[in-house]
């Protein structure tokens, strides 16, 4: 045996994905380097939403998860697979949505729980689980990001889903988190001083 971290059950931490593909080969890398890095102090269990996965499929990194995280669920309603209640009453130690979709992001801003990760997020909240979101539209403008094949597509980032990730930046419990290298930073913030 290892030690104390052996005879008691690890930290979980949900990571939840939806439709975004902007930077999502790159959060992917984070989180594995991440998971690689805190894997003798922490559980990461993967929640896709239904377009997260079909996503995830079309940039051929579905099974890349599946190779890397033990857990992986995808979303069959609001409730099922049943993380929101967990997230709520503090199984998780923290819920990451990385990327959120600004479809995602309007929900959570509004208080719309209709889905796997927007009914996790507020149910997270309400249960003062920490809550990051990373979204895929942060400032209004224009970004460039990059389809499966590789090629280039610049997408507008229209004002209303800029301040809908600036209205979550405000809530309280919640952290917004602008690029995938911060993702470290959260594990770092949770789990440094439990590494063994």
């Amino acid at each position: 045996m290892k030690g104390n971290q052996d005879t008691k059950r690890k930290p979980k931490i949900a990571w939840g994905i939806t439709g975004s593909g902007d930077r999502l080969e790159e959060i992917v890398d984070f989180m594995k380097k991440a998971k690689n890095i805190y894997q003798d102090c922490v559980d990461v269990r993967v929640y896709l939403s239904k377009a997260g996965g079909q996503v995830l499929k079309w940039y051929k990194l579905f099974d890349v998860l599946a190779q890397n995280f033990e857990k992986v669920y995808v979303e069959a309603g609001p409730n099922s697979p049943f993380l929101a209640g967990d997230l709520q009453v503090g199984k998780f130690e923290f819920l990451l949505i990385a990327p959120a979709t600004s479809n995602t992001v309007a929900k959570i801003a509004s208080g719309i729980a209709d889905s796997l990760l927007s009914n996790s997020a507020i149910m997270a909240l309400k249960g003062f689980t920490p809550v990051y979101i990373l979204p895929s539209d942060y400032r209004e403008g224009t970004v460039k990001t990059r389809l499966p094949d590789g090629r280039s597509l610049n997408v507008r980032v229209r004002r209303e889903d800029a301040e809908n990730s600036q209205k979550l930046a405000r809530m309280n419990g919640l952290s917004v988190i602008e690029n995938p290298e911060q993702i470290l930073e959260v594990f770092k913030k949770h789990f440094d001083q439990r590494r063994p």
